[in-house]
Formats: structure tokens, sequence, C-alpha cells
């Protein structure tokens, strides 16, 4: 009896008389045995979406003798600056232009071009050279006059 009841089910699946609903999808749509049911697997991120996640990482660092938790972005951005400056022209070069492009998408504006030197100015600065001149020259003849009298003659 039990064989005539399994029979029954098979004949009535194909013929599509069944009550279709929650819990009972199309015999067409169903998962086929010993198959998954995401074949292709999950999409792939994007590269900018890695990048970020990479980027959110902890790692563990030690700043100063003191182990600290920061993130691979924090890391990246003090040895950029670190780098920069001990004098690497490249990463003083990767900085400034990071720093651009920061700028620019937070809207901040160059500052402005400074004002050409006025006559007043330029009157300042004639002073200043030529009581820097005076200076150095007296000071010259001071080390004239001293390495002239303490030199041994021959």
């Amino acid at each position: 009896m039990s064989e005539n009841k399994v029979s029954e089910n098979k004949v009535s699946e194909n013929k599509r008389d069944y009550e279709v609903g929650r819990g009972k999808p199309p015999v067409h749509s169903r998962f086929k045995k010993g198959q998954s049911g995401n074949p292709r697997g999950p999409r792939p991120k994007d590269l900018p979406a890695l990048l970020v996640e990479a980027l959110n990482e902890k790692v563990v660092v030690t700043i100063d003798g003191e182990s600290r938790e920061i993130t691979k972005r924090e890391a990246v951005a003090t040895q950029l600056v670190n780098k920069s400056a001990g004098a690497d022209l490249r990463a003083t070069r990767m900085l400034i232009d990071t720093l651009k492009d920061a700028e620019k998408k937070a809207g901040v504006t160059q500052p402005p071009e400074p004002a050409p030197f006025t006559a007043a100015d330029e009157e300042v600065m004639a002073t200043f050279i030529a009581r820097l001149r005076q200076s150095w020259e007296e000071e010259l003849r001071e080390r004239g006059t001293q390495s002239a009298g303490s030199s041994p003659e021959r």
C-alpha cells in the first residue's frame, strides 16, 4: 500500500496537479538532488570594496615601546608621513598628491596668492639687506684683525 502512495505522488508531481504555495515550489524550480543552491557562489566584491575592507583591518604595532591596535589605514598614513619627514622624495610627492586630492574632495580652496611687494616693502627689504651687509663686513674686519694679530710670523 505504501508503494501505491509513492507512485501516486510521482505522477501527481509530474502532472502539476498539486497545490503550489509556501514551502511547495513548482517542480521545475526545485533544487536537484546533489546540486548546490548557488552553483556560481557569492558575487565577487569590486576592487574599492576590497580595498576599504583591507584598510579597515586591525593590526598590532609598537609605537614608542607600547603595543597598540590600529587600522592598516592608520599604519599606512603614519609610514607615509614618517618617510616623508625622513627626506624620502617619493613619499613626500605621494603625501602632497594625497593631500591635494583630499582637499579637493573636502572642498577646501587653495590659499590666495600673496600680494606683490609694495614700495614700502621694498624699502624695508633694502634697509634690512644694507644692515645685514654692514654687520657681515664688520664681522669680517674683526676676524681679519684677530687672525692677523694671532698668526705667527715666519
